[in-house]
This record gives structure tokens, C-alpha cells and sequence, in this order.
């Protein structure tokens, strides 16, 4: 398991404090504040210490409410809403400083088995054909300050391959559709709980960005304000976060300063495993 990995696995083992209550640590990935997909992430692990094994999450939506301070814990705290014989449902909440920074509802369900359909996946190259994220911004890094260098080129605990890559700091317009392939860039153990939580934290990049292409604006831009407000995800089938995944995505609609964005992840032989939703704010402020 690579290092980076291996410190997200840790961020994801929780402190347990009292029965419904867990704490957790952040890690530093260059934004201004602590990663949506973290919280996210560490949120279904809180809620997913509290239910029974025999039953896994298939779905969870999130609204963002507070930027999270990177250099304070987070503390989750449990709601055992419901335990029903064949669904379980919990709300977190995740609080710093006395306030809730994000809240969540999730639900668990047992295995049962039923009529199943699916969409067909984008007809896309296969990874080992394209360019790795970081191999991409060693071509663009010179742009960027000496001091945000290194956080730049720090090594991600997942690993991403566009299909259609865009330079960040020289953006052209482009329709609202983007391809990525992504996993973990290391050697997961078996528990499916881990796997949904990984996914859950790497379904939070770039899907934002996508409601940004036809205007042609990126997070590098100093005068476009970016937070992610929601975040919905469904899980449908097993799945393994350590092996290609692909992160289809399309934005069909922006405006009054938000964009809505959509995502389905594939597994590398077509089946569909989990389908996301999220709205941000994008906001162009005139006077940067």
C-alpha cells in the first residue's frame, strides 16, 4: 500500500469516543479548507460503525454547511434514526468549534435480490493509454508559486486518468462532459465498508469542475470562488475502490451562481456501481 493510501485508510479509522460519537483527523491536500470528500468519507464510516454487518450503505445525501478548519478534529456524532428489518437509516453530523460544519442521512440495507437494468458505459480508452493526473501537472506546475509547488505535486491517495485533460491555467470552453478513470493507489483489504468510504471520498473530485467547462473556468482561477454545497451518492453494485474505475460525468445546468453536476462510476467491464449528484457554488467575483 502506498503511503498515501495508507495515511487515508488511517483517516478513515475513527476514534471511537462514546457509542454514537467518533473523531476524526484531516489531511492538508492544498485547498483552503478541509476536503469535502474526507467528511463525506469519514462520515459513512461513523454511521457504518453503529449497524450491523450483514448490511452495507446504498445511499447517503450530504449538504455542506461550514468550511472545515484542517488544523482542528472533527467530531461526528450518530443519530440512530431507524433499524428495520431490512434498512437502516442514520443522520450525522459533523461539528468543529461548537458548530456543525456538514450533515448527512444514509441508509443500509441486507442483500436482496431483484430484477436488475443498467446503463451502458461511455465507449472510452482504457487507462493504461492515457496520462496520469500527476504526470499532467508536472507539465503545468511551473505556472504555480515555488511555495504551492510541492503541495501541488504531493502524492494523492487516488489515482486519476482523464480521458480529455484540460490545462488548468490556460482552460478552453468546452461542453459540460468529462471521463476520468480513477482508483486507489495502493492495495485495499477486502471490507466493502472501506471500498464504499474510498469511493466516497474520490467521487468528490472533478465533478465539481465539470459545470465549469463551457465557461471556461477552473479552481486555479484567483477570481472564481468554488464550494461544494451538496452531495448525493448511490451505491448499486460490489465493487473494488483498488481497481480502475470510471468517473463518467456531466453538468446539464448552471446558473444563479450554482452548478449541478452528475456523475456514474463503471467498473472496468461495464457494470454500473454507483451514481452521484452534486451541486456547488461557482461564483465569478468582478472585483479579483
Amino acid at each position: 500500500m502506498s503511503e498515501a493510501v495508507d495515511e487515508l485508510v488511517r483517516l478513515l479509522d475513527l476514534e471511537r469516543i462514546e457509542d454514537n460519537i467518533f473523531r476524526g483527523q484531516s489531511r492538508d491536500i492544498g485547498g483552503r479548507s478541509v476536503f469535502g470528500g474526507q467528511v463525506l468519507s469519514q462520515s459513512l464510516v461513523a454511521a457504518g460503525r453503529t449497524i450491523e454487518r450483514d448490511r452495507m450503505a446504498h445511499s447517503l445525501h450530504a449538504y455542506f454547511l461550514r468550511p472545515g478548519d484542517m488544523e482542528a478534529p472533527i467530531v461526528y456524532e450518530v443519530d440512530r434514526i431507524r433499524d428495520g428489518k431490512s434498512f437502516t437509516t442514520r443522520r450525522v453530523k459533523a461539528i468543529q468549534h461548537g458548530r456543525p460544519i456538514f450533515n448527512m442521512a444514509c441508509s443500509f440495507q441486507v442483500h436482496e435480490n431483484g430484477g436488475e437494468h443498467q446503463i451502458d458505459m461511455p465507449d472510452v480508452p482504457p487507462p493504461e493509454e492515457l496520462k496520469s493526473e500527476m504526470e499532467l501537472r508536472a507539465l503545468v506546475v511551473d505556472h504555480l508559486p515555488e511555495k504551492l509547488r510541492a503541495k501541488f505535486m504531493q502524492p494523492r491517495p487516488i489515482e486519476f486518468r482523464p480521458i480529455d485533460p484540460e490545462n488548468p491555467f490556460q482552460p478552453e470552453k468546452k461542453p459540460p462532459y468529462r471521463n476520468y478513470w480513477l482508483r486507489a493507489a495502493g492495495k485495499l483489504n477486502d471490507d466493502m465498508a472501506l471500498h464504499q468510504a474510498v469511493l466516497a471520498y474520490a467521487s468528490d473530485f472533478w465533478l465539481m469542475g465539470t459545470a465549469m467547462l463551457p465557461h471556461g473556468l477552473t479552481f486555479m482561477m484567483r477570481h472564481v470562488q468554488v464550494a461544494s454545497l451538496d452531495h448525493a451518492l448511490w451505491f448499486h453494485r460490489p465493487f473494488r475502490a483498488d481497481e480502475w474505475l470510471l468517473y463518467s460525468m456531466d453538468s446539464p445546468s448552471s446558473g444563479n451562481s450554482r452548478g449541478f453536476n452528475r456523475g456514474s462510476i463503471f467498473t472496468r467491464d461495464g457494470k454500473l456501481v454507483a451514481s452521484v449528484v452534486q451541486e456547488g457554488l461557482v461564483r465569478v467575483r468582478e472585483d479579483e
